[in-house]
């Protein structure tokens, strides 16, 4: 009988359990990294003080169908801000609806991307608003450089648009603009098809191209003002701020740099084995953040710790079995191959033109064999004392594991303290951990 990824069996033989049997795992225990948690208390009222400003109310016009994009990716309180986006255009007389803005993502089809906005817990029913979603775009103008520019057609027949995102530094290229509005605008609303047109130069040409495409789009759509969120350390909201839309330019760098200043960072700089517990789209758009985990797919980006080898348990359920950046890991297990979905993922990674962290990793059956293979295979190190951090995910590593052969390091850290004795690693009869 033909055996499917579900049903085939893994060391059949059972050669890679008597290679890596020698292989004794290090004991771990949990420290907390101390980072600033700076948030905002009261959301609704944080995004009603901006709609009170009159150069940003003043925007909407009784009557005027107003576009609000939401994207992708798991912003924190993303639902809510939605909802108090839509209440406040409301509040000034305005029709508001929901643009899902994510370039080719959600399996570049339109019930794909309105499913993910869904996921993210922004419906319909919460928000108080429709989800009008579609792929159909409509040629806005062309760059300077004369390119073309597309955009979501029924936001740009929209009276006004919106453009709400979370400003932070990109996973794949650096420059004065990185992830914020600029790329909302030009990608996020430039749907498969726009996406697909800015990145066709490649992420050497991003920077350039993501201002390019978003002056383009600043020029000849009904932008109204932007809305950009930032997050502290804790994957919480740190910041909310409409922008006027003159000076969307000059504000959005700051804001990034602000960005930059909050993002939380692994403590421990020399990792021989950084191992993930969950990658996924809700976490980051490589499935795990490079800001956080050094696993760049491009070489037009760089920093975080020096890593020989990365282990990645799972998915989360949010990523819809969109495996992005399973492929930027040494190893992996069963679990995490019967749940991918290589639809979800390859439009997504053809249309940015980095096929990096789409590929499939080395497949074990369980988490120990995993582990097991990342010590085996790592050269020049202490085996038996190896240093090992595994973390839940790049959005929580406020609370991460680290082994016994980084004790003194850690106890040493001004930002870092042990929060237990250090314990073997504790895997099921299935040899899984609980993650």
């Amino acid at each position: 009988m033909k055996q499917t990824k579900e049903t085939r069996q893994w060391d059949r033989d059972g050669v890679l359990e008597q290679m890596l049997a020698p292989i004794q795992l290090p004991r771990m225990a949990k420290v907390r990294q101390k980072f600033n948690s700076d948030r905002i208390g009261d959301i609704p009222a944080a995004v009603a003080r901006e709609f009170e400003r009159p150069e940003i109310h003043k925007t909407i016009r009784p009557g005027a169908e107003i576009a609000i994009t939401a994207g992708s990716r798991g912003v924190a309180n993303i639902p809510l801000i939605i909802r108090e986006l839509v209440a406040n255009v409301k509040r000034y007389g305005g029709k508001p609806f929901i643009v899902p803005a994510m370039g080719s993502h959600g399996g570049a089809t339109s019930a794909g991307q309105k499913e993910m906005l869904e996921g993210l817990g922004v419906t319909e029913e919460y928000v108080g608003a429709p989800i009008r979603s579609s792929m159909e775009t409509v040629h806005i103008g062309d760059t300077k450089d004369g390119k073309p520019v597309f955009m979501d057609t029924i936001a740009a027949a929209s009276d006004g648009i919106i453009v709400a995102g979370r400003v932070k530094p990109h996973t794949s290229f650096r420059g004065t603009y990185e992830s914020g509005i600029y790329k909302m605008m030009a990608i996020g609303l430039g749907k498969q098809k726009g996406a697909e047109e800015c990145h066709a130069e490649g992420f050497g040409r991003m920077a350039y191209n993501v201002v390019t495409y978003g002056e383009t789009i600043l020029k000849n759509a009904p932008i109204l003002f932007g809305f950009a969120i930032i997050e502290n350390a804790f994957d919480d909201t740190a910041i909310v701020e409409a922008i006027e839309k003159d000076r969307i330019p000059e504000r959005e760098p700051e804001l990034l740099e602000t960005a930059r200043s909050l993002m939380p960072s692994i403590g421990i700089r020399d990792i021989d084995i950084l191992i993930v517990d969950k990658i996924g789209k809700n976490f980051s758009g490589d499935g795990m953040d490079p800001n956080i985990t050094a696993t760049y797919n491009t070489p037009y980006a760089s920093g975080g710790p020096t890593v020989q080898r990365y282990v990645v348990l799972d998915l989360s359920e949010e990523t819809h079995g969109n495996a992005i950046g399973a492929g930027m890991a040494d190893f992996s297990t069963k679990r995490l191959f019967d749940k991918i979905d290589f639809d979800a993922a390859y439009p997504n990674a053809l249309t940015c033109t980095v096929l990096l962290g789409a590929r499939v990793p080395v497949i074990l059956k369980n988490d120990e064999m995993a582990f097991k293979a990342a010590v085996y295979t790592c050269v020049g190190i202490d085996k038996k004392h190896p240093r090992i951090v595994r973390i839940a995910n790049t959005s929580h590593i406020d609370t991460i594991m680290v082994s016994e052969a980084l004790k003194e390091e850690v106890s040493a850290h001004p930002a870092m303290e042990l929060l237990e004795s250090f314990k073997e690693i504790d895997f099921d009869d299935e040899g899984n951990l609980e993650v």
